[in-house]
């Protein structure tokens, strides 16, 4: 947690566009869930009875007039929804920026600052290689992490409540796979991080080779050295494969791991549903919506999963710029 801390005294200056860009978000995961209702209005008021629909909307003089009010509401709702979330995704990855910014000149003048005694002992390209990319971790901490978090656990809660709402059951039961989904995320995330830090040291090892190579390249000519250095690259370059390779392996595990989870609560949730509709407990609108929401509720846990590693491979990023500081 220190490392997050850190990270976030980079964004206090933003505090209050960070305030404005989650109440932009509020709005348009508000958007996002009224979406489903005009569907549903179709088919439990309109389809069964449109006799019975027009008494109940009076307003309207016939049923094309009010299928096509309720259509364009849906195309409103994402019109507005898509106008929030242009602005929020502008606001955010400006302020994740300036925030990177900050810190790659912290890190430049601390370089700068530090006894030549240091910069013997390391390489200059590990000190570039982390102001250039291992800063980068700061915007994606807060941009896919802090931000993210907060979006995903807002939808959820809103999203659990209205499933709870429609039928309790069945929300209940969605929510069976999220204990399972916990375990997978405490399960991957530790390998990420490992295996994330493992792969941004092969890289700057990359760099360091390809930058030691070239800046000597009249001496490695003078000595016909040309096939050693390219040996010596080489073996670097193959350890950042392998590391990849490793990290690609662990990101399609767990994909799968949860992919199957959400489709097996999904699965259970129409086993469910399908006999709520057959008891009269439940209408068809009702199942659809619920449908929809279900994915809205599993959106989120995904993101949030991804998230998860996400921050994990950045802390990694985070923690060698910190060192330097340090």
């Amino acid at each position: 947690m220190s490392i997050y801390r850190r990270i976030l005294r980079y964004y206090r200056p933003f505090l209050p566009q960070t305030a404005i860009g989650m109440l932009l978000s509020l709005c348009g995961i508000g958007l996002n869930l009224l979406k489903p209702w005009p569907f549903k209005i179709i088919v439990d008021d309109i389809l069964p009875n449109p006799a019975v629909a027009l008494v109940s909307y009076p307003t309207f003089k016939s049923i094309p007039s009010l299928v096509l009010i309720l259509c364009l509401a849906l195309v409103a709702l994402q019109l507005l929804w898509g106008i929030i979330n242009w602005i929020t995704n502008y606001l955010f990855v400006k302020i994740g920026l300036q925030a990177l910014l900050k810190l790659r000149t912290d890190l430049y003048s601390y370089l700068q600052s530090l006894s030549l005694k240091y910069h013997d002992v390391r390489r200059s390209s590990d000190s570039s290689f982390r102001v250039a990319y291992d800063s980068q971790s700061i915007q994606t901490i807060y941009n896919k992490g802090f931000t993210g978090i907060f979006a995903s656990v807002i939808t959820l809660i809103g999203t659990f409540v209205i499933m709870v709402r429609l039928d309790w059951q069945l929300a209940l039961l969605s929510l069976a796979i999220v204990p399972l989904l916990l375990g997978a995320i405490y399960f991957f995330s530790h390998r990420i991080r490992r295996e994330s830090t493992f792969i941004q040291e092969q890289e700057s090892a990359v760099l360091a080779q390809a930058q030691e190579g070239l800046s000597s390249i009249r001496m490695v000519h003078a000595f016909g050295r040309e096939d050693w250095e390219v040996h010596q690259f080489h073996q670097r370059a193959e350890q950042s494969l392998q590391a990849n390779l490793r990290l690609t392996l662990t990101n399609v595990n767990s994909a799968l791991v949860i992919s199957t989870l959400m489709v097996l609560g999904t699965a259970a949730m129409y086993y469910v549903g399908t006999l709520h509709v057959v008891a009269g407990t439940l209408t068809l609108g009702s199942l659809l919506v619920f449908s929809a929401y279900l994915l809205m509720l599993y959106q989120p846990l995904e993101s949030l999963t991804y998230t998860a590693w996400a921050m994990e491979g950045a802390t990694a990023g985070a923690k060698r710029c910190f060192e330097v500081l340090d």
